[in-house]
């Protein structure tokens, strides 16, 4: 059912970068930057991404709620909508450090949840307009191609390890536990970048410690149907409403998956 939605979210998300991203990527003034918090920022290309993406959403199924990341930071109210029987869940700009910064990588994602679970997911990169997208049981698809999962074949393997949001005692443990074992790649600070890498071959495993639903549900899922593993460490599935619970494994194969989650137990 889901995948007959390819044909209007897909152009969508063309559109809408094409409309409101690009054209600031780069030019950028000085009061289209807001800082959220520390290390998190929105531009008006996230604000005006978000509403443009909402409307349209709510034209194509106008029973799903929509949850958006800038909406739900003006309203965390919001984030009660990510249980309901639908949901469209949308990051209008992913990689906004990046973006701000005038370098790439950033995109735009989109998933729709059903009753707490993602059923469908769609990764559009601004820059190059690859388009990746996963429907729950039906697969995965890289600009209209399936997709298989696949690991780099290095070894030791390529892992790419978010330490930014682990507390001092945990990052340490990660290095002395983890590290050793797999060599370690820069995170692009960017999921859209991030989860294409794990099914395309660039990197094998990464981990994540702040797990927000607008940053994995589409990623998670696309992995998942390719063939690869993502999960919680201890193996239980990724649900968009516990997506303040921390830690996920994302893989290019279940055995990958379970070497990080063997390595991770106890950290």
């Amino acid at each position: 059912m889901t995948r007959a939605l390819d044909a209007e979210v897909g152009p969508l998300m063309a559109r809408v970068a094409q409309t409101a991203i690009l054209p600031r990527y780069q030019h950028l003034a000085t009061g289209d930057v807001i800082a959220k918090a520390v290390d998190d920022m929105v531009t008006v290309a996230d604000t005006d991404a978000e509403a443009l993406l909402s409307e349209a959403l709510a034209r194509i199924l106008p029973e799903a709620a929509i949850v958006g990341e800038e909406a739900a930071h003006a309203d965390p109210a919001v984030l009660d909508r990510l249980g309901d029987g639908l949901c469209w869940i949308i990051d209008p700009l992913d990689g906004t450090n990046n973006f701000a910064a005038g370098r790439p990588p950033f995109g735009i994602l989109i998933a729709l949840a059903e009753r707490g679970e993602a059923v469908a997911g769609w990764i559009y990169d601004v820059l190059s307009g690859r388009l990746c997208s996963a429907h729950r049981g039906a697969g995965a698809w890289i600009n209209g191609e399936p997709v298989r999962a696949r690991g780099s074949g290095q070894e030791p393997p390529i892992a790419a390890i978010s330490l930014v949001f682990l507390d001092p005692a945990r990052r340490e443990a990660m290095k002395a536990k983890v590290a050793p074992y797999y060599t370690l790649v820069d995170i692009p600070r960017c999921a859209a970048e991030q989860y294409p890498r794990i099914v395309t071959g660039v990197n094998d495993v990464s981990i994540f410690e702040r797990t927000l639903a607008w940053d994995h549900a589409a990623g998670a899922l696309f992995v998942n149907e390719a063939g690869g593993r993502a999960a919680r460490p201890d193996g239980s599935a990724y649900r968009v409403d516990r997506h303040l619970d921390p830690g996920l494994i994302a893989a290019a194969s279940p055995a990958l998956f379970e070497a990080m989650a063997e390595r991770l137990a106890g950290i």
